[in-house]
């Protein structure tokens, strides 16, 4: 067998040599050294420990702060169940992760200073309702138009790191301008660093082009929800939107709820028999909701207006579908427009013998001639809401308007707080 060459059996006796040779100097020094860097480390742990320890404690003392300053338990101006959830609702929030630049300013800031609150300017009214509930102040912004038509939005305070909601409804009359000023609202607040964009959307435009009725239509639903999205948008709040399936044209969170909830609380605080009621959809696409609605409104029977539209905005009505003779009929739908379906269908309750017609809606729309319809004395009453900003020339003796103020101010609390929104259902 070949031999190994002088130069490679001395370095193979230098090696044995090394592995068992006394420790030297040399030896001694490497020993120490790796005792040091040992102690080093140990000592940068216990550190890295104490910061986490702190940070655990600071963590603990904003949960108990927030607990302690929870104010919609004791808010005497929202409606009982409201307060009775509210009371028993947890209040201690969990901190989902945060990343970018947002992410010094979340883990530092107390909780409740992250929750910022913006108003647009398509209903101010209804943006202090509910800051009000909340017990708070609205974020500082400027918005104005240039004389070109053009939107300006400033945010006028720090919201790095926090959690900003944008109330702004796309309602009459310039339904265009508001959408475009809440696209603009979001890509203001994007670019000052917060964590998250919820719209508070308590009118949502363009809800009714939700498909296609023949060739060569726009789904204007599904292109608004993709401009929300594209600017910058974390979650979208809806109040009552039209079809159930536009929240499926949302590649984010939306969280839908029911304003028929404060009519409903409104209705039982009335003195009505409950053998004398009874619901009454204007459509067949309304029959669940007005279903739910009635389940909950003393298990009222259902009745159901067959009707046929020869056109947009125009309704003939066909028959009747139910017993209302000598019965007090909710009339229930989630938008009231020119008025022309429901005033149609209340006359043909009223010939088939109902005694008293209250029409109920979330979104009051009143495009003309609805308030010379609505006020002509066929119903009794006419009850909506107010999530579209109410004018004096809006106005009729029938006409009852109630906030829904408090119901969002609720729902905002829990989104916040990552608390089910849940409590809300019909």
């Amino acid at each position: 067998p070949k031999r190994p060459s002088p130069m490679a059996t001395t370095l193979m006796s230098a090696a044995a040599q090394s592995r068992v040779a006394p420790a030297g100097p040399s030896s001694r020094s490497a020993a120490s050294s790796a005792r040091a860097r040992s102690s080093v480390a140990s000592s940068s742990f216990a550190r890295t420990s104490q910061r986490g320890s702190r940070r655990s404690s600071v963590n603990t003392q904003t949960r108990a702060t927030v607990s302690k300053d929870n104010v919609f338990a004791k808010n005497p101006s929202s409606i009982q169940s409201l307060n009775n959830l509210a009371a028993t609702a947890s209040a201690m929030p969990h901190q989902p992760p945060v990343t970018g630049f947002a992410s010094e300013a979340s883990a530092t800031m107390p909780h409740r200073e992250r929750l910022k609150v913006f108003s647009g300017s398509a209903h101010p009214e209804l943006s202090d309702e509910i800051a009000n509930y909340l017990g708070m102040e609205l974020g500082a912004r400027v918005i104005k138009q240039f004389a070109d038509g053009e939107v300006y939005v400033q945010i006028q305070e720090s919201i790095r790191g926090c959690d900003v909601f944008l109330v702004q409804p796309t309602c009459p009359p310039s339904v265009n301008d508001n959408f475009m000023e809440l696209l603009v609202m979001i890509d203001a607040c994007r670019r000052a660093s917060c964590r998250s964009i919820t719209c508070v959307i308590p009118y949502y435009g363009y809800a009714r082009a939700d498909r296609r009725m023949s060739g060569r239509e726009s789904i204007a639903a599904k292109l608004t929800a993709n401009l929300l999205t594209e600017a910058g948008a974390s979650r979208i709040v809806m109040l009552d939107i039209h079809s159930l399936q536009t929240i499926g044209y949302f590649d984010i969170p939306v969280d839908h709820i029911h304003g028929e909830t404060v009519i409903l609380d409104y209705l039982t605080s009335k003195d009505f028999s409950p053998k004398d009621l009874v619901v009454v959809s204007p459509d067949v696409g309304g029959v669940t909701r007005a279903r739910a609605f009635a389940k909950k409104l003393c298990d009222a029977p259902l009745a159901i207006i067959d009707k046929r539209r020869t056109g947009h905005n125009k309704a003939e009505v066909m028959n009747l579908i139910g017993e209302v003779d000598g019965k007090v009929a909710i009339m229930l739908d989630d938008m009231i427009d020119t008025g022309g379906t429901l005033t149609a269908g209340a006359k043909l309750l009223k010939e088939s013998g109902a005694k008293a017609i209250y029409a109920c809606a979330t979104h009051a729309i009143f495009s003309p001639p609805a308030v010379e319809r609505l006020g002509s004395g066929v119903f009794t009453e006419v009850i909506v809401t107010n999530s579209i900003p109410h004018t004096p020339d809006r106005d009729f003796p029938q006409l009852t308007v109630l906030s829904v103020g408090n119901l969002l101010g609720e729902t905002i609390w829990r989104v916040h707080n990552d608390t089910p929104v849940s409590f809300n259902t019909l």
